[in-house]
């Protein structure tokens, strides 16, 4: 089932622990607990590391779309399992087959496409794909577990 209603910012900040500069999923378009998630990061020429990367052509990087496709993966995992405002984490364990297709500029609406391949009890597999209309800039597959936060 479809859970996409009022998925908005508010809600995505009760999910990931994430903050700015660091929260990269702007929007939730659909979830399906349990398979998938569609969400939306909107790149602007503000996102501090264009200043680095690179001037006068800046580029996102590839390792933030991994980031950003990991983040929409974390929504899904803590909503699958009922895990909002409970205190855990989701964390990264293996990235695996990423492949960078297209650049992503400033003014796009990065596509974020995350699907459950594998789920355990506390360890998570997805498929991920990043795009920008319609083409594919980044595939990646990885592995995440659910854990308390370090003390």
């Amino acid at each position: 089932m479809s859970e996409t209603p009022d998925y908005d910012v508010v809600r995505i900040l009760k999910a990931l622990p994430h903050r700015y500069p660091m929260l990269l999923v702007d929007r939730v378009d659909e979830l399906v607990k349990g398979e998938r998630i569609s969400a939306t990061k909107a790149v602007t020429f503000n996102e501090g590391f264009f200043q680095g990367h690179f001037p006068g052509r800046p580029i996102m990087p590839g390792v933030l779309q991994i980031e950003a496709l990991a983040q929409a993966a974390g929504i899904l995992g803590i909503e699958t399992l009922d895990l909002a405002d409970s205190g855990k984490l989701v964390y990264f364990m293996a990235i695996e087959n990423a492949k960078f297709r297209a650049p992503v500029l400033p003014g796009c609406l990065l596509k974020l496409d995350v699907a459950f391949t594998q789920q355990r009890s506390k360890i998570c597999k997805f498929e991920g794909k990043a795009s920008v209309d319609d083409k594919v800039t980044c595939d990646v597959s990885f592995t995440a577990m659910i854990a308390d936060p370090p003390e």
